[in-house]
């Protein structure tokens, strides 16, 4: 995918997923005495399980070109007031790279993120709480070669800012979406030749449920 397509990608995707969060919320907004500070009660545990999408959001090297790849996403996060949680995040990440010119496939990257993340919750709007979080950690990235091309990436400092909102429907159980970036920038190995250029930075889409206890 070429670095318009891919920014084009995203910001449909996004304007997407926001309009149908901002429907969501209106007609609970527009419920009298529903709107409360603090998005949590203290003491909470938090599991959350989503999958999705994540374009990348710029070319990858050059003359290298990667899909929309797939997503998973766990966390566990614990509510320390009526506004902050802490916890961990693991997130799975796969694209398909290809080579341009000439065309070949050269296999597909694996990215295993370790995510330590806080996470801010500072009104609900009766059922529905949106957050904000921040995760640093580390992208364990991993490749498997379709061709004789021994393609090795880099580990990578991660950096992660997300938002997103649950919808409570019931007590325990709720409905999660979630946008979020992650840089992923780093160097690969090429057949023993080390390029500075591979960044595999991505917008994530995650849908799911989370469990409260």
């Amino acid at each position: 995918m070429s670095k318009g397509s891919s920014r084009r990608v995203v910001s449909g995707l996004a304007l997407a997923l926001f309009a149908s969060v901002l429907m969501s919320t209106s007609p609970v907004l527009a419920e009298d005495g529903k709107q409360d500070f603090g998005g949590i009660e203290p003491g909470k545990w938090v599991l959350g399980m989503r999958a999705g999408f994540a374009p990348i959001t710029q070319e990858l090297s050059a003359n290298r070109s990667t899909d929309i790849g797939s997503l998973v996403n766990f966390q566990a996060m614990y509510s320390l007031n009526k506004w902050l949680l802490v916890g961990m995040m693991l997130e799975w990440e796969r694209h398909a790279v290809d080579q341009e010119r000439p065309q070949r496939d050269l296999g597909h990257q694996d990215t295993v993120s370790v995510l330590p993340t806080m996470e801010l919750r500072p009104v609900n709007f009766g059922s529905l709480s949106p957050y904000v979080n921040m995760s640093f950690g580390v992208n364990v990235n991993s490749f498997g070669e379709s061709s004789a091309t021994r393609i090795s990436p880099s580990n990578t400092l991660a950096w992660r800012l997300g938002w997103g909102a649950d919808y409570m429907i019931t007590k325990q159980f709720a409905l999660n979406t979630e946008m979020a970036y992650k840089r992923n920038d780093g160097h690969v190995t090429v057949n023993g030749a080390r390029n500075d250029d591979w960044n595999a930075s991505s917008f994530g889409f995650l849908f799911g449920v989370k469990m409260y206890f």
